[in-house]
């Protein structure tokens, strides 16, 4: 049966929310939303836009908030008032805040009082006409709300000062409007979400993603992981930011799609606080990527909790490793099923079946999607060899937002979205990815792609995470380079090479070894290897 993709989010929404009503959606803090709370709440935020004189279907509304129960009622409600929603990072600094903001354009601002100051300071400098402030338990019940909003900011004091020239309260605007929310006419083709890139490889930007493209993805996904998917409603864990694509489409398309319970981490550094909130909750859904699985895998607390209901674990954003996947199927008893995509992608591309993973793939395409591989001068290559991977599909964005030099760049007349990542799809469909093509190291002529290393090192007992990069050396070639965070201070760099040696090619071991205490990460773990490389670009110059 063809799938319809010529829907919009609200109407997928609408659907829902008649269909499981009364079932949980959401929860946060010990608090929960049903489908009908969320539906009356969204409305309400709706009809708020709606109203408002200087906002109108089009317009970019910026919402600036962690995984707390105000997100999916700002989102649904932005979206219900054809508005198109611009997710952004709650950790930017105030630079690069202004840089997002004026670039998108965007009229109005949802943030969390916590962080409001960073806004305050270049608000000014940017479109925004309207601020709206929301608190920290802000949809809780009123002596809860009262407790913790006061704990927050009297007694913790996470609310510096600020204040902005045009600001209204979340909580006003839920009850404002003079009149009830009006459905406002949208097209499948018209732009949802502008979800800017992580700029991990260079300036961020604005991708622009239809409701086709995120109802296909949806749809697609949900497709792809049906035999997994039962008639009881599934629980998620959500500890990924939904301001981040990966999250946004598991847990605000695909499970609210299928009526099913996602539980909102606010906070997922705070590994003692996350294993609290998991306790005695019968979740059978957990989606995370490396770098969270490892944190926890170390937490004692986490190791105790009951895991009988688990019957998925999902993986993307950066490369899982071998090792982790290992002993987090030894403690779970669930494998975990890493997927591929791309924020230009809506985002996934490919998976695992649940039933059918192979560790090392991330999986095969899904339904409607085609990938091939191209070298260099862009001619198809055939299967089992490497090569910068393309797809074609209903999720492929729109192109970047403002910038068509840019889209043509990675665009193509027949549609084909060139990834930037190299990769290798095998006889049976499956995809492994290699790399980044701009991560590939180039040593004398031999290619090194630093997740092989990466995970090689990964394997080390006594190695936590690692981060391999190419050094510019004097032959005009570049040296192999691992930084490495360890769980053993004695640990020594001769110890880290000869371990690689045993599963390496010599000119894939890493000739230089520096320990760190940890790695610079963007918001969602990925490890910023362009971060390092700069950093050693810049100690060469010097």
């Amino acid at each position: 049966m063809a799938l319809n993709y010529d829907q919009t989010i609200p109407e997928m929404f609408a659907k829902a929310c008649k269909e499981y009503a009364e079932l949980p959606v959401f929860s946060c803090m010990e608090h929960t939303l049903t489908f009908r709370e969320l539906d009356q709440l969204s409305a309400n935020f709706a009809a708020y836009l709606q109203q408002c004189t200087s906002l109108k279907p089009g317009d970019r509304i910026a919402i600036q908030l962690p995984n707390i129960l105000q997100y999916p009622v700002a989102m649904f409600g932005a979206l219900r008032a054809g508005m198109v929603v611009v997710n952004t990072n709650p950790l930017y600094t105030a630079h690069e805040l202004k840089h997002q903001l004026n670039d998108s354009g965007a009229k109005a601002l949802i943030v969390l009082a916590n962080i409001a100051k960073n806004a305050a300071t270049i608000i000014s400098e940017t479109s925004v006409e309207l601020v709206i402030v929301t608190e920290l338990a802000d949809l809780h019940p009123p002596v809860k709300r009262l407790l913790i909003n006061c704990v927050v900011k009297y007694i913790k004091k996470l609310v510096p000062a600020f204040s902005f020239p045009q600001q209204v309260g979340f909580r006003a605007t839920l009850s404002l409007a003079k009149k009830p929310w009006q459905p406002t006419p949208l097209s499948a083709d018209d732009i949802a979400v502008l979800q800017y890139t992580g700029g991990t490889t260079g300036v961020s930007k604005g991708a622009m993603l239809t409701h086709r493209n995120l109802v296909a993805n949806m749809l697609q996904l949900n497709e792809h992981m049906k035999r997994i998917f039962r008639e009881k409603q599934e629980f998620y864990i959500a500890p990924l930011p939904l301001y981040h694509i990966y999250s946004f489409t598991l847990h605000c398309t695909s499970a609210v799609t299928l009526g099913n319970h996602s539980l909102l981490i606010p906070n997922p550094r705070d590994i003692p606080a996350f294993v609290a909130a998991l306790k005695n909750k019968p979740f059978t859904l957990f989606v995370g990527l490396n770098t969270l699985f490892n944190a926890l895998l170390r937490s004692e607390e986490f190791r105790q909790l009951d895991f009988s209901h688990m019957r998925l674990t999902a993986s993307g954003g950066i490369a899982l490793t071998t090792e982790t996947a290992k002993r987090w199927q030894a403690l779970t008893g669930c494998p975990i099923s890493e997927g591929y995509g791309l924020t230009e992608t809506s985002p996934v591309v490919t998976t695992n079946p649940c039933d059918a993973v192979q560790l090392g793939t991330v999986g095969t395409p899904l339904v409607d999607t085609e990938c091939k591989v191209i070298d260099e001068q862009g001619n198809n290559l055939p299967i089992g060899e490497a090569g910068e991977l393309c797809i074609r599909g209903p999720q492929v964005m729109k192109g970047y937002w403002q910038r068509p030099d840019a889209t043509a760049e990675v665009m193509d007349a027949e549609g084909w979205f060139k990834s930037g990542d190299i990769a290798v799809i095998a006889a049976d469909g499956y995809v492994k990815i290699v790399d980044r093509k701009k991560d590939m190291i180039n040593v004398s002529g031999f290619k090194v792609y630093p997740n092989e290393v990466e995970d090689v090192l990964g394997s080390h007992s006594d190695i936590l995470e690692s981060a391999v990069i190419g050094v510019p050396d004097k032959e005009g070639s570049e040296t192999v380079k691992a930084f490495v965070v360890t769980s053993n201070p004695d640990l020594t760099v001769q110890q880290v090479r000869d371990f690689a040696k045993i599963k390496l090619t010599a000119y894939k071991v890493p000739h230089l070894v520096e320990f760190c205490k940890d790695l610079p990460k963007t918001n969602v773990g990925k490890i910023l290897r362009r971060e390092l490389r700069d950093k050693e670009i810049a100690k060469g110059g010097q």
